[in-house]
């Protein structure tokens, strides 16, 4: 069973990938894209049911999962002691015994994601793992504060060691049809990362419709996102397979049409091994293996490593141990 060997510096796209540099707005592009709704929900139900892995793939398919987490914690009790035993268990995120038993060496996870007053922590945990910082930014979750402060967040995040910026676009400019003002926006928050990686969170939730989902997905890209991503996880409809399906979907559309790959990052209510089963065979059908790769696909997620290691654990002792035996932190 293979896994990607550790590196020394953070695994963005760029350093793999040439990197998305964007497009000229073409708005008779985006305003030719439809989608039909019943037809994506009909083909999202089959999915669960379409690819089943049993035993040794299994185990190597959660394993993949592991290196594509952004392992997370963006709550208003953070403290700096528990981001250090987060950056702790992205760094060994299995125990010593079942890694042992699968024969396993140098596995972490993809990304550290942390509010920016815990940045700087979460880089000094980091130090020499290749684990990259990710930071939530521009006024995240609702992105609406003032314009200005939300540039001047992403360049202090960058200044303080973040590897990648998730920032939040302005759902009102998707709502009200306002393209131009969603790609300037965009524009202007890649700018700002200089070289981090950005991802743009499209809080697919608060968009209203699928078609929606995919003319955004669409603008945030020829803007020069780096990655496209469901949700904040502050939302009350997070990732779903039919939006899913249709960011992934306009990911394609964009690589097929300009060369470039763009990633992927479902976030929010992703929390049992079964689902990250769902959502990479998913991108392997619909975007093949190279996008189920850390520097084109993660997962958001706080809970998601808990259950994956207890699945591993089963598979390697026949036997489920209680959830409270692989805490995160």
């Amino acid at each position: 069973m293979s896994v990607l060997t550790d590196q020394k510096t953070p695994h963005l796209p760029q350093t793999v990938e040439p990197r998305n540099p964007g497009m000229e707005l073409d708005l008779s592009w985006v305003r030719s894209v439809q989608a039909n709704t019943s037809a994506i929900e009909r083909r999202a139900k089959t999915l669960p049911g379409r690819r089943s892995v049993k035993k040794e793939y299994q185990a190597a398919w959660l394993l993949r999962a592991i290196q594509c987490i952004d392992l997370t914690t963006l709550s208003g009790d953070d403290t700096a002691e528990r981001v250090r035993r987060l950056c702790a268990k992205a760094r060994t995120p299995l125990r010593a015994d079942i890694a042992e038993q699968l024969g396993i060496e140098g596995l972490h996870t993809g990304a550290i994601c942390v509010y920016h007053d815990m940045v700087e922590t979460a880089v000094e945990a980091l130090a020499g793992s290749g684990i990259p910082v990710a930071a939530v930014s521009t006024g995240f979750p609702a992105g609406l504060s003032p314009f200005h402060l939300r540039i001047a967040e992403i360049e202090e995040s960058v200044k303080a060691g973040a590897a990648e910026i998730d920032i939040v676009i302005s759902r009102r400019h998707v709502l009200s049809g306002d393209w131009q003002a969603l790609y300037d926006e965009m524009r202007a928050f890649r700018a700002a990362c200089g070289d981090a990686h950005v991802k743009a969170i499209l809080a697919t939730g608060e968009l209203g419709t699928l078609r929606n989902v995919a003319r955004a997905s669409l603008i945030c890209m020829m803007a020069g996102a780096d990655f496209i991503k469901t949700s904040t996880g502050k939302e009350s409809v997070n990732a779903t397979l039919p939006v899913s399906l249709v960011m992934i979907r306009a990911i394609r559309d964009y690589y097929e049409r300009t060369g470039f790959r763009v990633g992927y990052k479902p976030a929010g209510g992703i929390s049992k091994a079964k689902d990250a089963l769902v959502y990479l065979a998913l991108m392997k059908d619909e975007l093949g293996d190279r996008w189920l790769q850390p520097d084109l696909f993660r997962f958001g997620a706080s809970s998601l490593l808990n259950d994956i290691e207890r699945q591993l654990e089963h598979h390697v002792t026949g036997a489920y141990s209680a959830s409270y035996r692989h805490a995160l932190a």
